[in-house]
């Protein structure tokens, strides 16, 4: 006879401990099955093999199945599309509900309704929590109800309501008891989805050292430091707690925290407004005259640009999945500004590449160097490369690892010339708004 359980269904919160719909299901009264889904969807849009992203899921998982498997149960793991694994496993188990965080992107929450309307139907409930965020949804908004389209009010408003209710843990890892008991679960091997292990397998760490916190605003802006968190993987599939992030920065550094907001405010964003994910947050800007030069853009994409900043963090992309935050600014707004390509050409690009992509994010940030998004300021804000090199790698030392021709015969003429460029960007954006206020 079929044991009852339940489901907790492991999407973006790859952890046992401080996991809200985890806790929910281990206090639910019935043992819990933990689930896994490669979805087919997303990994057959993926353009490599070798995504370190698959890698990275892959070997958390790994981890989480041996936990599990100490305690005498284990993690299912299912490659397929989300409707039919639940379906499968609603015949192979007695399930009385199952269990998730939510997510915002808006393919995640079409998915979440379908999933929701399915199991209903099937007499199954579908309980979802907040998790991978301090507040969510409408929970920071204007007085008037509206949401927020600047940071800076955001950010005030969100520190008013960090009280230490908002930052409570989900001690999950203390209710592990309560998971279902079964022999160790078979996993689906890389191959068998048509993926095999990336070349780069030494993630960034979990666990931020102290001083780094305390001194981030000091080393946070210089390339050639290991002067950043590096936690955006670990966020985004959330191998760490947020809650616990959250209370570690509002203890050791302001500035750590600012950057926390910024994500929660970029999620916000996408959901109060999902038209960004393929159209500018601000209107005015969709006619823009883009040239969108698909040999420059070749070029953009392979560090040969003959700005060395830009090109070392092209290159550092290329070679790790990682760019330095600063950089990352700097070869964003050279794409657009001072190539007119549009920025969804760059996007799209971080979003193949990126090991810590992450749409709400990526999108907010390309938004903000391409003047398209929500930002006080105006689009005349555009990067001079040199200036930023000379300022953040004044002695080259970043440069000269990811750009070793650099100063040689091998390495190229800068492809545009910078105040050109910048003129040209100004005129551009200028005839953009004027036109979009004429219609």
């Amino acid at each position: 006879m079929q044991v009852p359980l339940v489901l907790f269904w492991f999407r973006r919160d790859l952890r046992f401990t401080d996991n809200a719909g985890l806790y929910h299901a281990l206090t639910s009264g019935y043992p819990v099955l933990p689930l896994f889904i490669f979805d087919q969807h997303i990994l057959e849009q993926l353009p490599s093999a070798k995504d370190r992203r698959v890698t990275f899921i892959y070997q958390a998982l790994s981890g989480l199945k041996a936990e599990s498997e100490a305690l005498g149960s284990s993690v299912l793991v299912r490659y397929g599309k989300p409707l039919e694994v639940l379906g499968e496993l609603l015949q192979t188990y007695q399930v009385k509900a199952v269990y998730a965080n939510h997510d915002y992107e808006p393919a995640a929450m079409d998915r979440d309704q379908e999933v929701a309307a399915f199991l209903a139907a099937k007499g199954v409930s579908f309980n979802t929590y907040k998790d991978q965020v301090i507040f969510e949804k409408a929970e920071i908004v204007k007085d008037d109800g509206s949401p927020y389209r600047v940071f800076g009010a955001f950010k005030r408003k969100w520190l008013q309501n960090v009280t230490a209710s908002a930052l409570e843990p989900f001690p999950s890892q203390h209710n592990l008891q309560h998971l279902y008991k079964t022999a160790p679960l078979p996993m689906f091997s890389l191959e068998s989805m048509g993926f095999e292990l990336a070349e780069e397998t030494a993630f960034p760490a979990s666990v931020l050292p102290e001083n780094l916190i305390r001194t981030y605003e000091q080393t946070r802006d210089l390339p050639s430091l290991p002067g950043t968190s590096r936690l955006g993987v670990h966020l985004r599939f959330g191998t760490i707690s947020v809650r616990e992030m959250v209370k570690q920065a509002l203890q050791l550094n302001a500035t750590w925290l600012g950057e926390l907001i910024w994500r929660e405010f970029f999620m916000m964003i996408l959901f109060h407004f999902p038209h960004v994910v393929s159209r500018p947050f601000n209107l005015e800007y969709e006619h823009m005259q883009w040239h969108n030069n698909e040999e420059l853009f070749a070029r953009w994409c392979a560090g040969t640009t003959g700005y060395p900043i830009v090109d070392a963090g092209m290159r550092e992309l290329k070679a790790t999945g990682f760019m330095h935050n600063r950089v990352r600014m700097i070869a964003a707004s050279f794409l657009v500004k001072h190539l007119l390509i549009d920025y969804r050409w760059g996007e799209a690009y971080f979003a193949e590449n990126l090991l810590d992509f992450e749409l709400a994010s990526n999108n907010g940030n390309w938004q903000w160097c391409a003047g398209t998004g929500c930002d006080a300021a105006p689009y005349f804000r555009v990067f001079n490369p040199e200036t930023q090199a000379k300022k953040f790698d004044k002695q080259q030392e970043y440069i000269r690892k990811w750009v070793p021709d650099v100063g040689t015969s091998a390495y190229p003429a800068p492809m545009v010339e910078h105040a050109f460029a910048r003129e040209r960007a100004l005129a551009t954006y200028k005839q953009a708004l004027t036109q979009a206020r004429n219609r």
